[in-house]
């Protein structure tokens, strides 16, 4: 059965595989780049940013011996800013523990900073054709509907047995092609919800096709609802600049926002020793994975600031060199349009 498997696999990829700008290379630090891009981000997006990001460091030195706010800015609108700062690291890491060269050892990939054990596996068996299997969800998907895994996935047990089935399945010959057409079979013929069992390759081999339950597997327990927080943001304008800062709590790390707050508008601008009044310019939500700012957008012009704040204050295009989060999209909107001295849209 693993022969066939295998081969069906392949010979349906080998006439479908989407053609993609970072398909076809086995250069590891392109796949490493590629594999940290497409993570929580969709492919389509991925490709963009992996062209730009490749014109500015077309190598793994040239990404090490960049500043962090480059870096950041660059990986603008990617969203999941820890994978930038983690890109970073371990451009670092390889340059000064391997020399330049990424290590062909999938236990030492997983050693890099961001690099977890699907993004180990897929660089070890894409750039250097080791038999690692890469689980992610398109693969643990196709996993156990084919094989009728009818557990929860998330269950460290489970995920050993997909590991372990995927790993026997998987030929030696061509390991990182085998990875890549379980992930475009899982991106667009097993897919969540109703597959299109009918153009799929493995149709006669899959355990939840025979059984008619293909549409509820894989199993997962529900997730929790992402957590409500409401903020003020604060576009506080003096001359003709505006108070950017960056945020040094965990998500955005490292990132420009504006003045952020769960205070009212007053209170935050006594806490600044700012003496303006705040102006309501609109509404912006944005959602994370575990948690989604609902904001409310002031408008507050300032027309003095204390010596120590001065340094926060940026003209437009300061604010357009620096890395702001998409969060700050709808706030960065209002904000240029005021300091190029139009009426915000």
């Amino acid at each position: 059965m693993e022969q066939s498997f295998s081969q069906l696999v392949l010979d349906w990829y080998d006439r479908n595989k989407r053609v993609l700008s970072f398909r076809g290379t086995k250069d590891p630090y392109r796949v490493w780049l590629s594999e940290i891009m497409l993570q929580q981000t969709r492919t389509v997006t991925a490709e963009g940013y992996y062209e730009r990001f490749l014109r500015r460091f077309p190598d793994v030195r040239s990404l090490a011996e960049a500043p962090e706010e480059e870096v950041l800015k660059l990986w603008e609108g990617l969203g999941y800013y820890s994978r930038a700062r983690n890109l970073l690291k371990a451009a670092r890491v390889v340059m000064e523990q391997y020399g330049s060269r990424f290590p062909a050892d999938v236990s030492l990939l997983r050693r890099l900073p961001g690099v977890g054990p699907y993004t180990a596996a897929a660089v070890a068996s894409i750039a250097f054709g080791l038999p690692e299997p890469a689980i992610d969800g398109n693969l643990t998907r196709v996993l156990a509907r084919t094989q009728g895994i009818r557990e929860d996935v998330t269950l460290p047990s489970v995920q050993k047995r997909l590991t372990d089935t995927a790993r026997s399945l998987i030929p030696s010959d061509r390991p990182g092609d085998f990875n890549q057409a379980l992930m475009d079979l899982g991106a667009g013929v097993c897919v969540p919800g109703t597959p299109e069992c009918e153009n799929c390759p493995l149709r006669d081999l899959c355990d939840a096709r025979a059984a008619g339950d293909m549409e509820q597997l894989p199993l997962q327990p529900q997730k929790a609802p992402p957590k409500v927080i409401r903020l003020n943001v604060l576009i506080l304008l003096w001359e003709d600049r505006v108070y950017l800062t960056p945020r040094k709590e965990g998500l955005l790390n490292g990132l420009y926002v504006f003045y952020l707050t769960e205070d009212a508008p007053s209170a935050a601008l006594r806490r600044l020793h700012l003496s303006a009044h705040a102006g309501e310019a609109g509404n912006a939500r944005h959602v994370f994975t575990h948690r989604v700012w609902e904001m409310k957008l002031y408008v507050c012009r300032v027309q003095s600031v204390p010596k120590e704040l001065e340094p926060c204050f940026y003209t437009l295009d300061e604010m357009n060199a620096l890395p702001v989060p998409t969060a700050m999209r709808a706030a960065k909107a209002v904000a240029s349009d005021l300091l190029r001295g139009e009426t915000p849209a």
